[in-house]
């Protein structure tokens, strides 16, 4: 892409005032960088959908690119079905309001009926309505856990799961036929509000969402009346309405909302970076525990699909990892479901190839099936979709994936925080009647199973720039793979490229060591950064520990731009 043109081309066509002054500023700008980052290229479908700062440009997210990805939607919609509709959220962002009503107009210039949440809602309430309104696809603007300076556009299917790869790449080819100023159809919201083109999500909607987060309650009988006591925050984000809903209906009453992160606020002022796996992001909330005394410290990002927690041991208050969540929440649903015989035969727990391995030691416990799928949880929701296809979604007890998602329910196609609250909030009670906190609970299950440690090493590329150096460590690591690692041998390497094990291909490369050792390199489908997914295993804490510090050190290697490349 011509960066210069495509600059002066906008400059000529755009007529919104905000983002004209931005192309100016670019165009005066005395780093070229500036123009290349916002225009180098078109904002593509990654494993969260569009994501990408907001400003002007073909890679910023704007009301042109809006338009622009909703236009090749529309297409692509018209083309599959007869009558097509869309249900539309979108998450406390700046500007979220004005994309998802962007997105609405240009669908109904479109013939495409639209269902909008009149207010701020999580992202797996927007998998839900698709459902319950039978719509043919769904539109999220959400950047979920990225700063503020970002925003995004997660499309959604008809069966409520984010596209998989076959409709994503037939969608981004509709988009790219699409031409940002003269294809671009529209027409008045309110006009095409008063003809029922554009619909308003009524409450009951909403409403039987939370009933189907309660029928996934599993509540032990004799835990279930052992007080809890949470500190709770929603990170200035969606979680507060539908969190404390489901919390106040399984019985959990004693709930202080961290106030500065309580109201819904785009800038998330006390937490740069709203992310639930980061401890500055539950800061405010571990220093209110310091006054309140919690059993627990909840948190949810800012589209509510995620969860993060934080429990007191020893004087502190540990952090546990989404691995470790997903392991405690799977050894107690097989728990709870085994003592009432309710755990189905050839049942079946999803997560995916950068989760934990100890999942597999559940699984010879408790006689569940593993199935693992690639990085996103679009993934974990299309196998809920295959099993239900085959008469058997009763087989699925839980997803989750190592990004602090979970779902242990079938009611939507997504990671849901508002169910995964709800569940670690039962299992809290559950190790509480036992005089246990979560802490101590998942020291046990290290005692009993070994000690599996995973860590996640992430390098920022941004820009341009930052794009090459990605593919140049991916091209590095695939034509001059290391042979050791860490002092280990490199036993077998895996290339998720072609494709294997029926995946999609994916930008992904696996190095085995011995004894269950291993390091997994991928681009992030949602943030300009290289990750490096470690693990390891060993029968002390001490020992698992010093390897995946020494695994560590040699990541920091691997994702250092080669030279002369």
């Amino acid at each position: 892409m011509d960066v210069k043109q495509e600059l002066k081309h906008w400059m000529d066509r755009v007529d919104d005032p905000t983002i004209a002054q931005q192309l100016i500023d670019l165009s005066k700008s005395d780093k070229p960088s500036d123009a290349e980052d916002a225009f180098y290229r078109d904002l593509a479908f990654g494993t969260g959908g569009l994501r990408g700062i907001i400003g002007a440009g073909t890679n910023r997210m704007n009301l042109y690119t809006i338009g622009k990805a909703t236009q090749g939607l529309a297409n692509y919609l018209n083309d599959h079905y007869e009558h097509p509709s869309v249900a539309i959220a979108h998450d406390s962002r700046h500007n979220g309001d004005l994309f998802a009503k962007t997105a609405a107009s240009v669908l109904a210039a479109n013939h495409i009926k639209s269902y909008l949440y009149p207010r701020i809602e999580p992202t797996p309430a927007l998998s839900f309505a698709v459902r319950d309104l039978h719509c043919s696809a769904g539109i999220c603007v959400t950047a979920s856990h990225n700063p503020s300076c970002y925003n995004g556009y997660k499309v959604y299917g008809d069966d409520g799961c984010q596209i998989a790869t076959q409709s994503a790449e037939a969608i981004q080819s509709a988009i790219n036929n699409v031409d940002v100023f003269d294809d671009v159809k529209h027409v008045d919201f309110k006009q095409a509000e008063s003809n029922g083109t554009i619909n308003w999500i009524a409450e009951d909607t909403l409403n039987r969402f939370i009933d189907a987060v309660y029928a996934c309650s599993m509540s032990d009988p004799n835990a279930a009346d052992t007080q809890l006591k949470l500190v709770y925050t929603p990170l200035n984000g969606t979680g507060l309405e539908c969190v404390t809903r489901i919390l106040d209906r399984i019985g959990i009453k004693d709930v202080t909302v961290v106030p500065e992160q309580k109201n819904p606020d785009g800038d998330f002022p006390t937490c740069p970076y709203p992310n639930p796996e980061k401890r500055e992001a539950l800061q405010k909330g571990i220093e209110l525990c310091a006054t309140v005394h919690p059993d627990l410290l909840l948190a949810t990002d800012p589209d509510a699909d995620r969860v993060g927690i934080a429990v007191e041991d020893e004087g502190s208050y540990v952090l546990l990892s989404g691995n470790e969540v997903g392991i405690l929440l799977v050894n107690y649903i097989a728990s709870i479901r085994q003592a009432s015989h309710t755990l189905p035969d050839h049942a079946e727990v999803v997560s995916t190839i950068v989760s934990t391995a100890m999942i597999d030691a559940l699984a010879k416990q408790y006689g569940f099936s593993v199935t693992r799928t690639l990085t996103g949880f679009k993934y974990i929701g299309s196998r809920i979709g295959v099993l239900e296809s085959q008469g058997h979604n009763d087989r699925y007890i839980f997803g989750f994936e190592e990004s602090y998602g979970y779902l242990s329910g079938t009611h939507v196609r997504d990671k849901d925080a508002v169910n995964a609250s709800m569940l670690i909030c039962q299992m809290a009670q559950y190790y509480k009647h036992q005089g246990l906190t979560l802490v101590q609970a998942l020291k046990n299950l290290y005692e009993t199973y070994g000690y599996y440690r995973n860590k996640t090493i992430s390098c920022e590329f941004p820009g341009a720039d930052g794009a090459r150096a990605m593919d140049a460590i991916m091209c590095h690591l695939r034509s001059n793979p290391p042979t050791t690692i860490a002092g280990m041998s490199v036993e077998q390497i895996i290339d998720y490229k072609p494709g294997i094990n029926g995946l999609p291909s994916a930008n992904v490369v696996e190095f085995d060591l011995p004894d269950a050792h291993k390091l997994i390199v991928r681009p992030s489908g949602t943030e300009p950064k290289i990750k490096c997914y470690l693990f390891s295993k060993a029968p002390t804490a001490r020992q698992a520990d010093e390897e995946i510090g020494s695994l560590s050190r040699a990541a920091q290697d691997l994702l250092t731009v080669p030279e002369n490349e």
